[in-house]
């Protein structure tokens, strides 16, 4: 046979000689790659469900289209965390203008004067509803979203650690060395007793446990998913109360001279304001008389005039025919009475003033209540005669006074009419006298401490000056042409209480505390996992190894691991070293190390 023959006769056996290689080199990538994918898919495994957020959508699965896919695509975009944040800013926005602008539920007097001073920008802020912000259309529907978002988000998050809470721990995946913290030593110990004293050690560090095949799985810190679902819970329960406050409260003024009682009933209000769906017949119903008010000032260095001590004694009455009780009300130590809180805000003085007409008919006799400008209670306010005055002329008129009251005064030529200090040392009063009509018929809201004098004209002494005058207790001005009299006749005191009932606020505290509780769960408390596996080696020593995965990168994690290795290390101690050629034989017979294949060489041989 010749070369050529030789040659082109054996070529297919050489071709199929290296082909064979190929073909194995083919097998083995492709082993490879299986065996990676396996390990990526254990290591993935290991670390699912160390949180409760929800999973996106698998990248080739369907979406949707049509009204559906938008009604789900809407459905995840609203319900998603990002959203409710970008809405509760939204909310924060919201509320600025009704910050800025008078609201018709808290005070009309300002509203009727915001708009007289803004009378341009009445049309578009009527339309904006922005003297009605809480209750408007675009707040409202800001809150509702929020509301359906945070709901949306925390229920399937909830259901879902639910599941976490009654699972196992996860298998060890095959390769610890890639988790984050990692140990391994070797020990004569056997795998079971191993493994039994790894139990029990993660056991009595609070780690739930999960035997397997040669490790055993252990996890702990469930409460980081606890507390982060009672945060957003909580702050749910936040929105809840501050509608249910918003929607329900009320809040009332009463001013009360001592002697004088109050009902809480809505027409005894000096002002009062409430929620759009509160309904007047569930005020509380009680009573109270002032019997008296004490106040104590410091009398000297340089806290002088400083309060020291406010406090009011009351008779109460619970209900209709409820039985009179004396109780006291102070400052931050307010009356509570089925849910209402009656407080103390502040007090002052109210001088008895008399007039009489020109026959010396007493016509009005009255405590009539002065409001303090300062802190020595200087205070100001208006009397006003409404009725049964008739003047020189026979024909009805009202009289107006403009008053100021001073509970110390320097005394005349000292400087001008300001209280000297807080208590009755020095009390006097200064009138103006006007008459004419007080607008009080025009049906128009009036200030009770302020004197309309648009329509009236002052009282002249003979000499044309205007009639005014400075008295104390017991003294009389006398109008001109014997017109009448007005006189001081003595000084009463005054206390001003604010009976609020507001339904949200003990649950509001509550989902406060929540909050704060699980933010600091959810800060605080880290989610981590922790795996044991012991198996024995060839050369019959046992092959330790620890590792632990954390649901955030965190230093603890290697520390914790740390040790729980030393602590188990000192049940399973490191076994002595084996021999040099022991060692070799043992690193030879790995089973993960292919063994060299044997290579012929014809050339060799020949």
């Amino acid at each position: 046979m010749s070369t050529t023959d030789k040659a082109s006769t054996e070529a297919p056996h050489d071709a199929r000689e290296s082909a064979e290689p190929a073909d194995s080199a083919s097998a083995g990538a492709a082993s490879a790659e299986a065996s990676a994918s396996a390990e990526a898919s254990a290591e993935a495994a290991a670390g699912a469900q160390l949180s409760t957020a929800p999973l996106e959508d698998a990248p080739g699965g369907p979406v949707g289209i049509g009204v559906l896919g938008w009604a789900r695509w809407f459905w995840r975009q609203l319900t998603s965390m990002r959203v409710a944040l970008i809405l509760l800013f939204m909310l924060s926005l919201a509320s600025i203008p009704g910050s800025l602008i008078p609201q018709n539920q808290v005070d009309l007097m300002k509203v009727a004067a915001w708009k007289k001073e803004h009378a341009s920008w009445v049309t578009v802020a009527e339309k904006l509803q922005l003297f009605d912000v809480y209750s408007s259309v675009w707040f409202s529907a800001i809150y509702l979203l929020l509301f359906i978002s945070l709901i949306g988000c925390i229920l399937p998050r909830s259901w879902q650690f639910v599941g976490q809470l009654t699972g196992r721990p996860p298998a060890a995946p095959k390769r610890l060395d890639r988790m984050p913290a990692y140990t391994t030593w070797r020990t004569d110990s056997s795998p079971d007793e191993v493994l039994a004293s790894a139990r029990g050690l993660l056991g009595r560090r609070r780690f739930r446990t999960e035997a397997g095949t040669g490790s055993v799985s252990a996890e702990k810190g469930y409460l980081r998913e606890a507390g982060n679902l009672a945060f957003h819970v909580a702050l749910i329960v936040m929105l809840i109360a501050f509608a249910w406050g918003q929607y329900f409260k009320s809040e009332g003024g009463k001013l009360v001279l001592r002697g004088k009682g109050f009902s809480n009933t809505l027409t005894q209000y000096d002002d009062f304001k409430s929620g759009s769906l509160f309904d007047p017949d569930d005020l509380p119903p009680f009573s109270f008389t002032l019997d008296k008010f004490d106040a104590t000032f410091e009398r000297t260095g340089p806290q002088k005039g400083t309060p020291r001590d406010f406090k009011a004694y009351v008779t109460f009455s619970n209900g209709a025919h409820g039985k009179p009780e004396k109780r006291e009300i102070q400052v931050n130590k307010p009356l509570e009475v089925d849910g209402s809180k009656v407080y103390l805000l502040g007090h002052g003085y109210a001088p008895v003033i008399s007039v009489t007409d020109s026959t010396g008919k007493v016509i009005y006799k009255d405590a009539v209540p002065m409001l303090p400008q300062d802190g020595n209670l200087t205070s100001t306010g208006a009397v006003k005669v409404t009725d049964g005055y008739k003047d020189k002329d026979g024909k009805p008129t009202q009289l107006g006074f403009a008053a100021m009251f001073v509970p110390t005064f320097a005394g005349a030529g000292q400087g001008t009419m300001f209280s000297q200090f807080p208590e009755l040392d020095f009390p006097a009063l200064a009138l103006n006298a006007w008459h004419g009509s007080l607008g009080v018929d025009s049906g128009l809201p009036q200030n009770v401490y302020q004197l309309d004098t648009s329509k009236m004209e002052q009282f002249k002494t003979e000499d044309g000056k205007p009639l005014a005058k400075r008295m104390l207790p017991g003294e009389s001005m006398e109008l001109p042409g014997g017109q009448g009299t007005v006189k001081f006749e003595g000084i009463e005191r005054w206390a001003t209480f604010s009976i609020t009932h507001q339904p949200g606020s003990a649950l509001a505290l509550a989902g406060a505390v929540a909050a704060i509780l699980g933010l600091a769960g959810s800060l605080f408390i880290q989610r981590r996992r922790i795996w044991v596996r012991a198996v024995r080696g060839k050369d019959g020593v046992t092959v330790v190894e620890m590792a632990g995965l954390g649901r955030s990168e965190s230093a603890k994690l290697p520390e914790e691991l740390g040790a729980l290795a030393g602590a188990l290390h000192e049940r399973a101690p490191s076994a002595a070293p084996a021999p040099p050629d022991a060692a070799t034989e043992s690193e030879s017979a790995q089973p993960n190390q292919p063994a060299q294949p044997a290579e012929e060489v014809e050339g060799e041989r020949a």
